[in-house]
């Protein structure tokens, strides 16, 4: 049966507001859980940016969709047109999912918990090591929260000296002063500081790149002037999916590191978010089989 015939006048809406937003295999992942599940939801992506944002909210609480996932340019600038936040969003100050809970609109952010995910996935034994991470966007920060959390003894944040700089201090400020009962060290540098960086990805154990670069138009661009900067027993990973296989990745398996792409973390986070959503867990391993 195809999607067309199975929408009906009790379909649920789901959606994806971002932009751009050709890229995305959000659409792909939900509607084929829905399928498998027999779920009478729908997902549709829509290109949104600062300017709609508003008017788009409005709509979609007149209409009552289920929710909505949110990725770049809004993951900040949709909160104060939110009803409520998680615990975990308003420490991060930022989302990427939002449930309608009876006409009130909760955001909740599954990045953090996406990638942390991936990484485990990939085999990748995170607890008591040191992660270089690279951008305090909306994702990046769920990123240096979570991994805070989950068990990373120290987080080297570097981001360039632009409007995002504010929030990489803050993050480093809440890891080192307001999440409790964990023992994370957080560390602020500017990306433009080239021989800083190079220090602190020489003495971490990951190298996480949370930023754009590496994304189509900059599909040839890395923040690593230089695949030397790397060596074999690091292990680089990258937010971006598409494509899988990143400028920044390129050079990483040049010198033989281990890589993880950002298929991962779009799957767990799209898992986590499929959950809020309907309260049944994502057929994850289908999923894979049928898209990743």
């Amino acid at each position: 049966m195809s999607d067309v015939e199975c929408i009906d006048g009790r379909t649920k809406l789901i959606g994806l507001i971002a932009t751009p937003i050709g890229h995305s295999v959000s659409p792909a992942m939900h509607n084929i859980a829905f399928r498998k599940l027999n779920l009478n939801y729908a997902y549709m992506a829509f290109e949104v940016g600062h300017e709609q944002l508003e008017d788009v909210v409005t709509g979609m609480r007149a209409l009552n969709l289920r929710g909505f996932n949110v990725s770049m340019p809004n993951k900040t600038k949709i909160i104060p047109l939110l009803d409520e936040l998680s615990p975990v969003a308003q420490l991060v100050g930022a989302v990427n999912t939002v449930v309608n809970e009876n006409g009130k609109l909760i955001g909740h952010i599954t990045d953090g918990t996406g990638y942390m995910c991936g990484l485990i996935e990939a085999g990748v034994d995170f607890v008591g090591k040191k992660m270089t991470l690279m951008g305090a966007g909306g994702a990046a920060t769920a990123i240096a929260i979570q991994a805070a959390m989950d068990g990373v003894a120290e987080i080297s944040i570097f981001n360039s000296d632009d409007q995002f700089f504010p929030q990489a201090v803050k993050n480093a400020a809440i890891i080192n002063e307001q999440i409790k009962n964990i023992n994370c060290k957080a560390n602020i540098y500017r990306m433009e500081d080239s021989e800083r960086l190079q220090e602190e990805i020489a003495s971490s154990d990951i190298l996480t790149n949370g930023t754009c670069i590496g994304m189509k138009p900059l599909e040839n661009e890395s923040l690593i002037p230089d695949a030397s900067w790397l060596r074999p027993e690091l292990i680089v990973s990258d937010l971006i999916y598409t494509p899988r296989k990143t400028k920044l990745l390129e050079q990483a398996e040049s010198v033989g590191c281990r890589t993880v792409n950002g298929l991962g973390m779009v799957l767990w986070q799209g898992a986590k978010a499929f959950e809020l959503w309907t309260g049944k867990e994502m057929p994850v391993e289908y999923i894979k089989e049928q898209i990743f």
